[in-house]
């Protein structure tokens, strides 16, 4: 087993101000609305960033690109210094350079296989007061539209009695996702737009014996409408065909069914991170 330090308020606090100044070194353009949505200062972790029983939130974030959950992360930052704890999966945690700052910075791990481990220490972690950060998509959408959601995020709300609040982050991807790496003359003073949707509140969530698919798609359905806001009045022009685009505005992305095609392709990641190809037609 390697080894792993404990969790840190001082690491994390460290990380997000090397976020700070990526974002002001490169002059990033960070637009955000939905503002009203977000707890205010400190009606989440309290004074001094400590946590306050009752007082947690599971925050629904997109996936279009590997840099999405950083500003999202700045968003809740610049509203109330809030130190959002992630899901992350077994394969980040094992990674020598990452794992050991995951840890730090007081993630939960989902492990390989069935991970009731991770949803009950994230709903042992809400119910003390901090925030969870899920990506519900559970992957990155090449398509650059929200896919179908996993019911984990609505059902940890709901059990732990908390607010699902969905944020969603346009713009993000441009700057490095899947089979485009990050690109300083992309980021100079690119523009990132973040809407902040109307939470889902706890009384409106359903309880443990009852189905969570009709909230997990009306997250879903949340989560595309804020990226369909933010598109709207993105500040930046796409060339026709841009890749980072979704097909149905004239982008060069996948469309959904090419999307799903390409998934199916590549198969479930198994342990180690690799890919598992699955057998059969595709």
């Amino acid at each position: 087993m390697p080894w792993r330090p404990q969790p840190n308020d001082r690491f994390y606090r460290f990380i997000v101000r090397t976020g700070l100044a990526l974002h002001r070194l490169f002059g990033i353009r960070v637009i955000i609305t939905g503002r009203e949505h977000l707890p205010p200062p400190g009606a989440l972790n309290g004074p001094s960033r400590r946590v306050v029983p009752g007082q947690g939130a599971v925050v629904a974030i997109t996936h279009f690109g590997y840099l999405d959950f950083a500003f999202a992360e700045l968003a809740l930052w610049w509203n109330n210094r809030a130190e959002m704890r992630y899901l992350v999966t077994q394969g980040a945690a094992d990674h020598w350079f990452a794992g050991p700052a995951i840890s730090a910075a007081g993630h939960v791990v989902v492990p390989y296989g069935p991970g009731s481990g991770a949803y009950d220490a994230a709903v042992a972690k809400l119910r003390e007061g901090e925030i969870i950060a899920v990506l519900p998509e559970a992957g990155v959408s090449r398509s650059f539209t929200v896919r179908d959601c996993k019911t984990g995020a609505v059902r940890m709300a709901a059990e732990a009695g908390v607010p699902l609040i969905p944020v969603s982050v346009w713009g993000a991807h441009r700057l490095m996702t899947r089979h485009h790496g990050f690109s300083p003359r992309r980021a100079w003073r690119a523009p990132v737009r973040i809407h902040v949707g109307r939470p889902l509140l706890p009384a409106h969530l359903p309880g443990p014996a009852q189905d969570a698919q009709p909230a997990t798609e009306e997250l879903r359905t949340v989560l595309q409408a804020g990226i369909d806001t933010a598109i709207a009045d993105f500040p930046l022009t796409p060339p026709r065909g841009a890749w980072w685009m979704p097909a149905h505005l004239g982008g060069g992305a996948p469309t959904e069914a090419e999307r799903r095609r390409l998934d199916r392709a590549e198969g479930p990641r198994r342990a180690g991170g690799r890919r598992i190809k699955q057998a059969g037609p595709q």
